[in-house]
């Protein structure tokens, strides 16, 4: 059978995955880890607990040039003019930014995330490539291929789930931000929001930790079975789905 010019080019896509693939595993992934071992030492990584505090002085007209300064760090806009009708105590509107130190953090977070993403979905294609065709018999090196192809799918599905988790973060944040501006006098919503982003900096430091187990665990298993991975038999190794 004649070979169309689209199927030279995905026989072509395959052999540069395949490169691009086992360079991804023999190389990055080791660059990868050492990476990551870095970014675990930088200080953003080991901010204090009081460090992530913010002081939830939501301005009134009395009060707007003390506007969450702890927070962003920058000066307060210019104060609005009272007239002879106003209340010191009267809330004006104004911007609430986030935890800029656990922003910060978080902007890190997501690109290694994201990376982990698109390493497994090239190792998950390389594998799936690489089985052969359904035969009896001979099957020890195609079980190889499966669990470590259900192994790379698992890291694929938690890297999705990391992702999730910062939305999530957000969300919940800005509705008890909502909540200390409409109840400034509850303390406990201050609270909840300051342990809101403690528990969210102890949960960003630990998925950063595991994002680098997971580099460390899918290199050592593919590089552990790296021959059986690329030939499940001692025959028709190039017969594929």
């Amino acid at each position: 059978m004649a070979q169309t010019e689209a199927s030279k080019m995905a026989k072509e896509f395959h052999e540069t995955l395949k490169v691009d693939a086992e360079n991804l595993i023999v190389q990055k992934f080791p660059e990868r880890i050492v990476h990551l071992n870095e970014l675990l030492k930088m200080p953003v990584f080991h901010i204090a607990g009081t460090d992530l505090n913010c002081k939830f002085e939501f301005p009134t007209i009395s009060k707007v040039e003390n506007n969450v300064n702890n927070c962003d760090g920058k000066n307060p806009g210019k104060r609005p003019r009272l007239d002879s009708n106003s209340h010191d105590s009267i809330p004006v509107q104004t911007s609430i930014p986030n935890n800029l130190k656990l922003v910060e953090a978080l902007k890190i977070l997501k690109t290694n995330i994201k990376q982990l993403s698109a390493d497994t979905n090239t190792l998950k294609m390389w594998i799936s490539l690489l089985i052969p065709k359904i035969e009896d018999g001979n099957n020890f090196g195609v079980s190889v291929q499966e669990d470590t192809l259900a192994e790379i799918q698992q890291v694929e599905v938690e890297a999705t789930n990391f992702l999730e988790q910062i939305s999530r973060y957000y969300a919940s944040r800005g509705k008890l931000i909502s909540k200390v501006h409409k109840y400034p006098f509850i303390d406990d919503y201050k609270s909840a929001v300051e342990e809101l982003d403690e528990r969210q900096f102890l949960s960003m430091s630990i998925t950063m930790h595991e994002i680098r187990n997971r580099y460390s665990t899918l290199h050592d298993i593919v590089i552990k079975n790296f021959d059986k991975i690329k030939k499940p038999r001692s025959s028709n190794t190039d017969s594929l789905y």
